[in-house]
């Protein structure tokens, strides 16, 4: 026979994000939850991720291979 009343109380609750969608789950937690992102709003879970460019490194990789690109295409018209 298992203990009674050793278990915390399993209560319904809602969860708040910050994008203004709200859910309901079930925790041990008492009260609301406040998230900052869910999987309504997060870029990974709708697919609208975005590649952030820092420091502009994007644009000088594809200029470094579009130069070794080019050079490539030149000696291949070269020796024929």
């Amino acid at each position: 026979m298992p203990k009674e009343a050793i278990h915390p109380s399993y209560n319904n609750i809602n969860v708040k994000c910050a994008c203004g969608n709200t859910f309901e789950t079930r925790s041990t937690n008492k009260g609301d939850i406040v998230v900052e992102i869910c999987a309504a709003c997060h870029p990974f879970f709708t697919g609208k991720q975005k590649m952030i460019d820092t420091a502009g490194r994007v644009d000088r990789f594809r200029r470094k291979f579009a130069q070794s690109d080019a050079a490539k295409a030149a000696a291949a018209t070269d020796t024929k």
